[in-house]
């Protein structure tokens, strides 16, 4: 069975997180090795309390998980909380295992859970950033169309952005995903009336998903947006 590294808080309303990454992780046939950045104490409104763990419990935890076998084929991380913990897993994981972040930011039931600039190499070293408008707009620095932030981002020295549409406005919910070779990809569906949390939490999840099971980045963000389009469906 695939497997990949799921790094991130804990979720006790089971929305968001962990246990979505689990969730959508199971329903593509993967399994997760899960590193524990932070214990959240949430509900589906509000989060009432973070607690970060050391970054040498997830530097240990990290180096458990790649111990076990079958080995992990690509890393997911989303909730990181400090810059010292982003440092952690960056130290923490082999150069060549490919890195799906999700930068989280804020929680969707409100509450800031990282600063902009707290993902440091981590966000270099990523072979794939999945922000929303949002967080897009916060990581680049600058105003404008996503494509002129995406590019901002790109000029930091990121490897490739995913810009999540699912925020947006129209008939349709499309993503675009920005490389440094200069291609741009739209993955584009119907928007649904259905909002969830954990959204960003399943997508970078199932892209992780199937390029531990080999997929190309383009085909594995086109499976993985048509992954969460499905869930949202049900």
């Amino acid at each position: 069975m695939t497997a990949i590294l799921a790094i991130g808080g804990t979720d006790s309303s089971g929305g968001a997180g962990l246990s979505r990454d689990a969730a959508m992780a199971a329903e593509l046939g993967a399994a997760v090795r899960p590193v524990v950045t932070a214990v959240t104490v949430q509900t589906n409104k509000a989060v009432l309390a973070v607690h970060p763990c050391t970054t040498e419990s997830i530097a240990a935890q990290a180096r458990a998980a790649l111990a076990t076998l079958p080995a992990a084929g690509a890393a997911k991380t989303g909730m990181l909380g400090s810059a010292a913990a982003a440092k952690a897993v960056e130290a923490a994981l082999p150069t060549n295992l490919p890195i799906v972040l999700d930068p989280v930011l804020k929680a969707t039931s409100g509450g800031l859970l990282m600063e902009a600039d707290g993902f440091g190499a981590l966000l270099r070293r990523a072979a794939l950033v999945t922000p929303n408008l949002q967080e897009l707009e916060i990581l680049s620095g600058t105003g404008g169309s996503p494509d002129t932030q995406a590019a901002a981002l790109l000029a930091q020295g990121v490897q490739a952005v995913l810009v999540k549409g699912g925020h947006g406005s129209g008939t349709k919910s499309t993503d675009l995903l920005f490389t440094s070779e200069g291609t741009v990809t739209p993955f584009g569906a119907p928007r649904l009336a259905a909002s969830k949390r954990g959204t960003g939490c399943s997508l970078a999840t199932a892209i992780a998903c199937h390029l531990a099971q080999g997929a190309g980045l383009a085909e594995a963000c086109r499976r993985g947006k048509d992954a969460v389009h499905s869930w949202l469906r049900r």
